[in-house]
């Protein structure tokens, strides 16, 4: 079995007032296409018109969310690869002089396989043995539509709280792994 990759092109043909959509991925052996179905055989007024307009311009945007829209990839292909690589960008929205509390709201535009206990561990460099015991105390909370959500994928709207009020270094230690600043 050979891996392919997406192509990042979309391939519509009309039918009438009927539109078929696939997004075409690429062997990375032999440059041989796969067509992967958006859909088929809709009716041109039935499809969102900010989809439709993405479409038809090959939005490089839309087409990557497509491509990492992993549901309907999983139901058309026989093996789908995930990796954890992934990008970083941390923002501080707001600071309070004398801060005891950590607000991490999570937006993620492509689904990933990461989960979030792995990401905070990575990103907040403590083990995941630490969090698991901040979780138990009470200093870290992640809520989410899902129970459990530590051990699940992370995804947009999910935000952790870590109390640390109990963290005399906390401006030394935990800001500068919070925000992306200078250790």
């Amino acid at each position: 079995m050979r891996a392919f990759q997406s192509s990042g092109k979309i391939r519509l043909n009309a039918n009438g007032r009927k539109l078929d959509a696939w997004l075409i991925y690429k062997c990375l052996a032999c440059e041989k296409t796969w067509n992967r179905p958006i859909f088929e055989r809709q009716n041109v007024r039935d499809i969102n018109p900010d989809t439709l307009v993405a479409l038809q311009s090959n939005d490089p945007e839309w087409v990557r969310a497509e491509a990492f829209n992993l549901e309907p990839l999983k139901r058309k292909a026989q093996r789908v690869d995930e990796f954890d690589d992934y990008a970083i960008e941390k923002t501080t929205l707001r600071e309070a002089e004398y801060w005891t509390k950590l607000v991490i709201d999570l937006v993620t535009p492509i689904p990933t396989s990461t989960r979030l206990d792995r990401l905070l561990a990575s990103e907040l460099r403590i083990s995941r043995l630490r969090l698991q015991k901040l979780n138990e105390r009470g200093f870290l909370q992640a809520t989410s539509d899902r129970a459990n959500a530590m051990r699940r994928h992370i995804k947009t709207g999910t935000v952790v709280t870590i109390d640390l009020s109990d963290e005399s270094d906390r401006e030394q230690s935990w800001k500068p792994l919070a925000t992306g600043g200078p250790l």
